[in-house]
């Protein structure tokens, strides 16, 4: 029996590690054990997902989070290599670029645990980023690579990765989409019930770069408050904080509600008919439900996206939102057909390679 240790710690990784360990669990040689370690704690934020994926209980949970990034990735290291000892498993799984990506490379690499990292070969190439330091560290560590696109595997090769290491899985996110859409419909309809804002743009909000900063949220907001446009704002428990913290008065065109689960944010994306966001894997879940996105951040690990038209970045850019809306919304919907990612059935072929390289 061979056992694979799944280390995963927030919600973009809960979504991706669910399609996987569905496919894991039907091979009768492998044993799988997620290792949580607490990056997200906020009820909503994390044990949500794994009750409405089905994903199982995870047999380690570190309760680490809160901190500064060089506590949590530290604290982290120590706990996932008590647990690596222990469990001596055969290879270890992490997902995308948190700083529990980066704990569980720097642990499993440092134990000469083959590695492998799904998600591999982005790049938003701004070093600013704590996410992108946590990428090009995990990529360099691993053992196998999957990526989710031709243009990651082109740039693992152009950092000098060497090919053999690197695999083109597909995405894993494509793979939820199509998996959990069609629950979405069936399930979420009664999100939409309390609230008057309908047709609506989809608004999130998390990132440091533009919630810590008072001038930027309030910019932002504010900005917002000037369209025609209604909005449907789940709030991130980071940025609730902040607007309590800096005083900040709400627009009357943002409807706030509560953060919401995986099956509820597919819902509120397919029923929108715009999002904005700051989020990586929102801007991509954007593109698989085949609504325009509009990028909140200076940069974007998904530049394809920008390149095709159906999302734009637009930075500091906010005096021409209404331009940069009226643009995004005129994107033909033939461009929405998914030529870059793959063709649904990542987690096979992630699951299929992991077992070519016990056979080895």
């Amino acid at each position: 029996m061979k056992k694979v240790v799944t280390i995963i710690g927030a919600r973009p990784q809960f979504i991706k590690a669910a399609t996987v360990s569905k496919v894991l669990a039907l091979e009768s040689g492998i044993e799988e054990l997620l290792l949580h370690t607490g990056q997200h704690f906020d009820t909503n934020m994390s044990e949500v997902f794994f009750e409405e994926l089905q994903i199982p209980a995870p047999a380690f949970h570190l309760n680490i989070g809160g901190g500064s990034h060089g506590q949590n990735t530290g604290r982290m290291i120590e706990k996932i290599e008590e647990v690596l000892i222990n469990e001596k498993p055969d290879i270890v799984l992490v997902y995308g670029d948190t700083d529990s990506t980066l704990a569980g490379a720097i642990a499993a690499s440092k134990l000469q645990v083959p590695l492998a990292h799904v998600e591999a070969g982005l790049r938003s190439f701004n070093r600013q980023m704590p996410e992108e330091i946590n990428r090009i560290l995990t990529d360099h560590a691993a053992d196998i690579l999957f990526t989710p696109s031709r243009a990651a595997t082109k740039q693992l090769i152009s950092e000098g990765i060497e090919k053999e290491k690197i695999i083109f899985s597909g995405d894993v996110m494509y793979d939820a989409v199509l998996m959990y859409g069609n629950i979405a419909f069936k399930r979420s309809n009664r999100i939409l019930e309390n609230l008057s804002e309908y047709p609506f743009i989809l608004l999130t909000l998390h990132r440091a770069e533009n919630v810590d900063n008072q001038n930027k949220l309030s910019n932002i907001l504010e900005s917002l408050n000037r369209l025609k446009h209604k909005f449907i704002f789940p709030v991130h428990p980071r940025t609730a904080k902040r607007i309590q913290e800096f005083k900040i008065k709400v627009p009357s065109n943002l409807s706030l509600i509560d953060p919401v689960g995986y099956i509820d944010m597919l819902y509120l994306q397919r029923k929108s008919y715009l999002i904005m966001t700051d989020s990586g894997g929102i801007q991509k879940e954007a593109f698989f439900n085949k609504v325009p996105c509009i990028t909140l951040r200076t940069e974007t690990e998904w530049r394809e996206l920008v390149e095709i038209g159906v999302n734009i970045v637009i930075a500091n850019d906010l005096m021409r939102i209404n331009e940069i809306i009226d643009s995004a919304m005129n994107v033909p919907s033939e461009t929405f057909e998914n030529k870059l990612y793959g063709n649904g059935d990542a987690a096979k072929v992630i699951v299929n390679e992991i077992n070519n390289f016990f056979n080895k």
